[in-house]
C-alpha cells in the first residue's frame, strides 16, 4: 500500500498541459488492480499529503476529493474483477474508466453548486489524460503479470 501511495503521490506531482489546462494522471484504475478496496485509504493518504506539502487540492476539498477518485479506483477494481475479457481489455478498461470517472463527478459536483456547466468541457478534455491512463495500467499489469502476478487483485480469468 505505500509503495501505491508513493508512486500515485508522485505520478499525480507532474503535470502537463492539455488545450492550456494542467492535468496529470492518477492511476486510479492500477490502484483499483492492485489494491482493490484498500485504494480509498491510499487516494486519501495521497491527498492529505498533496494539500499539506504542495498547497494542491486543500482540506476543505479532501472529502469529495477522495471520495470522487476513490470511486474511480472502485469502478477500476470492478471493472478488473468481473468484466468477461480478457486481461490485455480489462486492465486499460480499468485505467480509462478510473480516470474519467472522477472528472465526470467534479463536473456534475460544479454543476449541482451552480457554478455552471463548463466543467464539463474540462472534463471531456481529460479523455486525454484517461487514454494515457489506459496505456500506463496496460503496461504496469502486463509488467506485473510477468514479474510478480500475485500483486494483482485476484480476476475472475
Amino acid at each position: 500500500m505505500g509503495l501505491a501511495a508513493a508512486a500515485a503521490f508522485v505520478v499525480s506531482t507532474v503535470q502537463f498541459p492539455i488545450a492550456g489546462l494542467p492535468a496529470h494522471l492518477g492511476l486510479y484504475g492500477l490502484l483499483g488492480i492492485v489494491l482493490g478496496r484498500r485504494a480509498f485509504p491510499v487516494l486519501y493518504v495521497c491527498l492529505l499529503f498533496q494539500s499539506l506539502l504542495l498547497q494542491h487540492g486543500g482540506l476543505l476539498s479532501l472529502g469529495v476529493n477522495s471520495l470522487n477518485m476513490g470511486l474511480g479506483a472502485s469502478v477500476g477494481w470492478w471493472l478488473w474483477l468481473l468484466l468477461p475479457a480478457p486481461p490485455g481489455v480489462r486492465a486499460p478498461a480499468a485505467g480509462l474508466v478510473g480516470a474519467l470517472l472522477p472528472a465526470m463527478l467534479l463536473a456534475w459536483e460544479f454543476e449541482l453548486a451552480d457554478y455552471g456547466r463548463g466543467f464539463y468541457l474540462i472534463a471531456s478534455l481529460y479523455s486525454a489524460v484517461a487514454a494515457v491512463e489506459a496505456a500506463v495500467t496496460l503496461l504496469t499489469v502486463s509488467f506485473l503479470q510477468r514479474t510478480k502476478p500475485e500483486i494483482l487483485v485476484p480476476s475472475a480469468g
